[in-house]
């Protein structure tokens, strides 16, 4: 079963599941959703994420789900944006670990979620052990993370993803917004970020149903702001990629994750399941579909 089979995420995990000989059902939460999940190759299952009973009925007979769910606002600084997303991952969490408890033969949970609950960590590399500093909305990554770790009878992986650059809706307002000259670097260009691209962190995902339970940084090689933003700037079309001081950026709650210097390394994920990513270095090769 993949929950958000639809988004960002779920289209290409969808995708590798079905190439790989799975059978994979995606969640519905209406009527209306079905052709969207079926264009994916997934079979449609009617189910609601906040309620833990409509979970169960619709994770009967499979053995395995993908919450890669989340509904990411395009205005990012903005709070109130951010409470769609924010109840995907702590009710829709809840409501899934619930859910699992009553459903014997589920015994493989994969939860996503995201590498900037990661505190500053300079030029240091940041493994899953490296300090924490959720806040604002990063912060309900964790929690979700904690409600289906509680499923300790089960193998449940926890994911913390990079940032998600590609071909996707969210990229694509982000060069638009570049070429009307918004900015498109966070803090410091000689400071750290670890981006990925969407297909790979689908694979990603994938994988991780034959990692052992734990958590499990995913990105590609982290590189440093300014380099991820003039690969930006070169998709946008502009000359250069403009960028936020860091402290500004440190002065605004819901800014300030994204101005943090995160070198994260995912090493742990590559060790355990040989998953690698195809498209390593930020390039033409991330903007275009496929």
């Amino acid at each position: 079963m993949v929950i958000g089979a639809t988004g960002v995420l779920g289209v290409p995990a969808v995708a590798r599941l079905l190439a790989a000989g799975h059978e994979v059902s995606g969640l519905s939460r209406d009527a209306s959703r079905a052709p969207a999940i079926e264009a994916t190759g997934a079979k449609p299952v009617p189910g609601d994420l906040f309620s833990a009973s409509s979970l169960v009925t619709a994770l009967r007979g499979h053995d395995a789900v993908l919450n890669l769910a989340t509904r990411i606002p395009r205005k990012v600084t903005s709070k109130s944006a951010w409470a769609a997303n924010d109840r995907v991952r702590l009710a829709g969490s809840a409501a899934l670990a619930a859910a699992v408890r009553e459903v014997e033969e589920l015994r493989i949970v994969v939860q996503e979620g995201i590498s900037f609950v990661y505190a500053d960590g300079g030029d240091r590399v940041l493994a899953e052990d490296a300090p924490l500093r959720p806040r604002g909305v990063t912060a309900s990554s964790v929690v979700a993370h904690e409600n289906v770790a509680a499923l300790t009878d089960r193998t449940v992986v926890r994911l913390r993803i990079g940032t998600l650059v590609g071909s996707d809706t969210l990229t694509a307002a982000l060069l638009a917004s570049a070429r009307r000259g918004a900015p498109l670097i966070m803090g410091s260009r000689t400071d750290w970020t670890t981006a990925i691209h969407p297909s790979d962190a689908g694979a990603a995902a994938v994988a991780a149903l034959d990692a052992p339970s734990g958590v499990y940084n995913v990105g590609a090689p982290a590189v440093r702001k300014g380099e991820l933003g003039e690969a930006m700037a070169a998709a946008a079309g502009v000359r250069k990629a403009r960028a936020v001081p860091k402290w500004v950026l440190s002065r605004v709650a819901m800014a300030e994750p994204m101005a943090r210097s995160q070198r994260v390394d995912s090493g742990k994920l590559m060790a355990v399941t040989g998953w690698r990513c195809e498209r390593p270095v930020p390039g033409p090769d991330w903007f275009t579909a496929g």
